[in-house]
């Protein structure tokens, strides 16, 4: 896990394979009564979600068949 301080206003920029490409800012937008409000700047394409949320899309997800699985590799 990557652990940066940031104080409000500043950001966090999460880039592409390459490293050039910006795929999801994170901003603090403000700190204060135990609680940090954080502004997501991300391509339509990209879901952004609470962890909790995230969970249950995908607890409903159906499970992964034979052609969803990677195949075995040379030698197993």
């Amino acid at each position: 896990m990557l652990v940066l301080s940031r104080r409000s206003q500043e950001t966090v920029v999460v880039g592409g394979a390459d490293g050039l490409d910006r795929l999801v800012t994170v901003t603090v937008l403000e700190i204060g009564a135990g609680k940090v409000r954080l502004g997501f700047e991300a391509p339509e394409n990209i879901p952004v979600h609470r962890g909790e949320v995230w969970e249950r899309v995908l607890a409903a997800r159906p499970p992964p068949g034979p052609a969803d699985e990677l195949p075995a590799a040379v030698g197993e």
